[in-house]
């Protein structure tokens, strides 16, 4: 379905989709939602606390069968290559044994040892549980601070039922990627939580572009309806929002691809916040505008009193 403008013969009318993409983001909002609340996430070491562990190989380590070393030997361990490919990162599971250091590293290094000679401890360190969970909810308060401050900014800016909107938009971004993240069990640690609020602002950005075009529309195209003008908005964006989310994908897969593990996680969250943040920007938070009403007298500056005038007339 298209619709027509003076300078644009066809456009494609995104606002004629918005029910089916309603239903498709209440879906996966349902879905995230049950997920969290029967599965959660799971917690990496930054939150749950435990013992991180660096070692040193004589040459090149091999990451799974260290894994599977330390499986065996009872230990439930994150490892990934740090650095080089001859450093190793282990994350421990907190455990009795793993408030003592000296006696951890010892036996990590005992148990790896009798695979590869040569092994060195690099360092040792412990992460608390009350560390944690400080950790998590000091990430949980940015988040909100960050969406309220969202509020005030987008109600200042052009009228609250936009700054509703927008904020629907990344609450939708929000619960979708840590929904992904709990479906497929992947670890959630700070550099996952790092990527949420990144997500938080390129998701705004994109939101705040359309919003922009829209409101411009609405004092440009008089004849338009509400429908209308927020198509031709969106349309006149897309270029930009599709250029924009390509190039910025291109680094991130590259990163993701070929950064290592330790970026692997952020670089994920970022994959598929662009990709919600991208689609929310077009449905979503423009849709929400259509929701809630939004009309072009609301963004009219309010007439002049004419009986006052008159009134001083002598």
């Amino acid at each position: 379905m298209s619709i027509r403008t003076n300078k644009q013969a066809r456009q494609y009318n995104f606002m004629s989709d918005r029910r089916v993409a309603m239903i498709f983001s209440v879906a996966l909002i349902l879905i995230s939602i049950t997920s969290l609340a029967i599965r959660g996430l799971n917690l990496g070491i930054d939150f749950t606390g435990g013992a991180v562990i660096e070692v040193a190989y004589p040459s090149t380590a091999n990451v799974d069968q260290i894994r599977i070393t330390l499986e065996k030997a009872g230990y439930d361990a994150s490892v990934q290559s740090f650095g080089s490919d001859k450093d190793i990162l282990i994350r421990l599971a907190p455990d009795n044994e793993s408030h003592n250091k000296d006696n951890i590293s010892q036996k990590i290094l005992k148990v790896l040892g009798q695979h590869t000679a040569g092994v060195e401890m690099r360092r040792v360190e412990f992460i608390g549980p009350q560390i944690g969970d400080e950790l998590r909810d000091q990430g949980g308060i940015a988040m909100l601070l960050a969406l309220a401050g969202i509020l005030i900014y987008v109600t200042l800016r052009f009228e609250f039922r936009f700054s509703v909107g927008s904020v629907m938009a990344l609450m939708h971004d929000i619960i979708i990627t840590l929904g992904f993240f709990s479906v497929l069990g992947v670890e959630f640690d700070l550099t996952i939580l790092a990527a949420i609020l990144a997500i938080i602002g390129y998701s705004l950005n994109d939101t705040i572009v359309v919003f922009d075009r829209v409101r411009e529309n609405f004092l440009k195209i008089r004849k338009a309806s509400t429908e209308e003008s927020v198509n031709i908005s969106i349309n006149q964006t897309l270029s930009r929002t599709i250029v924009t989310s390509l190039t910025t994908l291109l680094v991130l897969v590259a990163l993701f691809l070929f950064g290592g593990e330790i970026i692997h996680g952020f670089a994920l969250a970022m994959i598929v916040g662009v990709i919600i943040g991208t689609y929310s920007s077009i449905y979503v938070a423009s849709s929400s505008l259509l929701m809630m009403g939004v009309t072009r007298e609301a963004l009219l500056p309010p007439a002049p009193d004419e009986s006052e005038g008159i009134e001083q007339m002598p």
